[in-house]
């Protein structure tokens, strides 16, 4: 089991283990504290994350920035595939399309889900991210292409 896994199935029912599950993962990838976000599900085949709208994260019209999605999406994206691959498979992102719908404000649902991944092949996997808003209309959406293949064997 990954130590993703792991850390989710242990930390995700108690008080603060959601928000806590988030900053230790922030902490292996500081990137994604430029953003505020919490997962609220994760499990084989996709996540929930809430995404706050801070100013921090605004563009010059003050809603939330383009890229400050794209790294909520790349944090589902990489966290669902991280929980849903077999143990004996890596992945690495390999291509994002993404597109802007809607200006982005308030409370947003950030939502990744991704098909079963094959032990032993090699394969290209989408993973689909959409971006709503409170009142439910989508703001975004991408298509993460992650690489996923075999793990190499390690040496004795």
């Amino acid at each position: 089991m990954s130590a993703v896994k792991k850390l989710w199935q242990s930390l995700s029912s108690k008080p603060g283990g959601k928000w806590v599950f988030t900053k230790v993962i922030s902490m292996k990838a500081p990137y994604f504290t430029s953003i505020k976000a919490r997962f609220e599900r994760l499990e084989v085949g996709g996540a929930e994350i809430t995404l706050w709208d801070k100013r921090s994260m605004h563009n010059h019209i003050g809603t939330v920035h383009a890229i400050a999605m794209c790294n909520a999406a790349e944090l589902a994206a990489g966290i669902s595939a991280e929980y849903s691959v077999p143990s004996d498979v890596r992945w690495i992102p390999k291509g994002m399309s993404v597109k802007y719908l809607k200006p982005a404000k308030g409370l947003l649902k950030v939502v990744g889900s991704l098909p079963p991944i094959q032990s032993g092949v090699a394969a290209d996997v989408p993973v689909s991210v959409t971006i709503t808003d409170k009142q439910g209309d989508t703001v975004f959406t991408a298509e993460i292409t992650m690489y996923c293949s075999p793990k190499k064997p390690k040496a004795a």
